[in-house]
């Protein structure tokens, strides 16, 4: 290993990528973090102004970006961030799929409606848009999929089952998929983070919010931009020789 050739691990210039929820939380600090490796980023949320702010903020990084309004549980919508990826870039090298829905209601106490919207932003929107991205991906000579799971997916979580069910089968096909494109040139990892300071985690009581951090051997919640380190890892070079793994980043929450 030469020193020119260990600073050009984490160099992301030439390359694409797409990050879901993309416009707050650890989507947000990953998509400035991606910005200043040199990738181009489409930010990716529901809120078309939020969109439009984390665009200019990527482009006043020295970033060429834009923001696609986009709700994961549309497929119609998924489709749309490829086609507008792909009219804007020429193409797709990375996605991480951080985009998340974080409702859960109690054991025994499910909705139809519920289950449908969990499963359809934190399941079904990443694996289509795996899928729709697929011709894009196999085109490109660094191709990476990072899907954000949850420490939830390794723990009991009767709280927050569907959540962490939709999570715990999003590692599934993590390793499915990683298997099934390995001999296209595609990898697919997954980032498990545990306790972030995000606004779905600001969102609980506040006695909640400090159960949670003290959770962990390091007893803290996470900032998101600790997040950025490990997806910078799994998206680049760095991580070249590994796919369908799980990277926890939880503090030491979960013993694995």
């Amino acid at each position: 290993m030469d020193h020119e050739a260990l600073t050009r691990l984490a160099d992301l210039r030439g390359r694409v990528a797409i990050v879901t929820g993309g416009t707050r939380g650890i989507g947000r600090a990953v998509a400035e973090g991606l910005a200043c490796a040199g990738a181009s980023v489409v930010v990716a949320s529901r809120k078309a102004e939020a969109c439009l702010e984390t665009e200019e903020r990527l482009r006043g990084l020295g970033a060429q970006a834009v923001g696609v309004p986009t709700h994961m549980g549309e497929l119609d919508d998924v489709a749309n961030l490829v086609n507008r990826t792909v009219d804007t870039f020429g193409g797709i090298d990375i996605i991480v799929n951080n985009a998340a829905n974080a409702l859960t209601q109690p054991l025994g106490g499910f909705t139809p409606e519920a289950w449908q919207k969990s499963f359809d932003v934190n399941l079904r929107g990443p694996v289509f848009l795996v899928q729709d991205g697929l011709p894009h991906l196999e085109r490109s000579d660094h191709a990476s999929v990072v899907n954000v799971i949850s420490a939830g997916a390794f723990l009991f979580s009767a709280g927050v089952a569907m959540y962490a069910a939709a999570k715990a089968a999003l590692m599934a096909f993590t390793r499915s998929m990683a298997a099934e494109y390995a001999d296209r040139g595609i990898r697919v990892n997954a980032l498990a983070p545990g306790t972030v300071d995000t606004d779905m985690v600001r969102a609980s009581p506040p006695e909640a919010q400090a159960a949670m951090a003290r959770a962990s051997a390091q007893g803290r919640a996470a900032s998101p931009d600790e997040m950025v380190g490990p997806v910078l890892f799994l998206a680049s070079d760095a991580s070249s020789f590994m796919t369908g793994q799980v990277l926890l980043v939880d503090g030491g929450l979960t013993p694995h």
